[in-house]
């Protein structure tokens, strides 16, 4: 499972003219299911993202987590994220799951979140979204969970 974050000031999903996800200060995060992946990689890439602290401190440090200040996230599937450009001009998606697990798992992934008491809007996996945001910094982080399998 792979996690694109960018911190923003404000970020949100609109589909035929119609906001279906929106948020302040948070982050906004592109999700991309992979073909291999299960709930586990659930667990272990919610643990990181809200454990990650991209946000200031009165020092000028990232030393805040989205938890830490009070911001919100903003989830939108991203299969595209499992993009193999390694060979000719169109990218291949074989590592990506299949459209029902992946639906499933990111449904999951967002279930998870909400439990943590952080408010979580969300795109509309699927759908042809336009997705318009402000960063902050900017800052952008990639997760990927078999990174972070032996680090937690």
């Amino acid at each position: 499972m792979r996690a694109f974050i960018q911190r923003v000031i404000e970020a949100k999903v609109t589909i035929d003219g119609n906001i279906t996800g929106e948020i302040g200060s948070g982050w906004l995060v592109f999700l991309g299911v992979g073909k291999l992946d299960t709930g586990r990689e659930i667990s272990i890439l919610t643990q990181k993202l809200l454990g990650l602290r991209l946000f200031s401190d009165s020092a000028g440090k990232f030393n805040l987590s989205v938890q830490d200040v009070g911001a919100s996230i903003l989830v939108v599937s991203q299969f595209t994220l499992y993009a193999d450009c390694s060979r000719g001009r169109r990218p291949g998606f074989a590592q990506a799951a299949d459209p029902e697990t992946a639906k499933s798992l990111y449904c999951e992934f967002i279930r998870e979140l909400r439990k943590s008491g952080v408010p979580v809007a969300e795109g509309l996996f699927g759908a042809d979204m336009k997705v318009s945001l402000v960063n902050d910094g900017p800052v952008t982080i990639l997760l990927d969970s078999n990174d972070l399998q032996s680090a937690l």
